[in-house]
């Protein structure tokens, strides 16, 4: 029987995410754990986050999840989700700026007080559901249709310009990343979990995937 091991560091949705993985693979085993040895011993791991990025780091870094995800996402199958996104990426504008993991090189910015498109003043947070688009094929991608709806709850976004690991994008008066993708990692900016039919794909994805391309 396969595992999933969705990492308890204090700062996720983590009822959610696992009744959602176990409603997609029941024949799977979804461990809500802090446990380094249980998550070392899964066949894949999720990393959620919900809260501000100074908290979530200063908890990730004092229970020593920044180096058991550096070693767990180099072997099997690896999912960040929403501030579990921005945790991969090397610095945030938040909280006057943290560094994050470090396993991507983008930075996350803040979409600003200010943000309108079309002389229209958008909201922030970006909360709502909204369009993903598909940069490149992805296994976590197989039969979610190209431009289908997400949802999404965040005042920061992993830049999307110049990202050469964008797996996806989304635009809310600036164009985003959606998605990140290198080798057993993929990790999502929207929340599957809470995203319906698509995102249930995609979580059901991740639990069929063995990793890399």
């Amino acid at each position: 029987m396969k595992t999933v091991a969705i990492i308890d560091y204090g700062m996720g949705n983590l009822h959610s995410a696992r009744k959602a993985v176990e409603h997609v693979a029941p024949d799977t085993t979804v461990l809500v754990t802090d446990n380094p040895e249980q998550i070392r011993e899964a066949d894949r791991v999720i990393l959620p986050g919900v809260g501000a990025m100074r908290d979530c780091m200063a908890e990730i870094r004092r229970l020593g999840v920044d180096e058991l995800v550096r070693e767990v996402s180099r072997d099997r199958p690896f999912l960040g989700i929403c501030v579990g996104m921005q945790a991969l990426m090397s610095r945030s504008e938040e909280n006057g700026g943290v560094d994050a993991i470090n396993l991507f090189s983008s930075q996350v910015r803040f979409f600003g007080d200010n943000l309108v498109e079309n002389g229209e003043r958008l909201k922030v947070p970006h909360m709502g559901w909204n369009e993903v688009f598909q940069a490149r094929a992805h296994p976590l991608w197989q039969s979610i249709p190209n431009g289908d709806r997400f949802y999404f709850v965040h005042s920061y976004y992993a830049e999307a310009q110049g990202n050469a690991d964008i797996a996806g994008r989304a635009h809310y008066g600036v164009d985003l990343a959606a998605a990140v993708a290198r080798d057993n990692i993929f990790a999502v900016q929207f929340h599957p979990e809470k995203s319906a039919g698509a995102g249930l794909q995609l979580l059901k994805n991740f639990t069929d995937w063995n990793g890399t391309c």
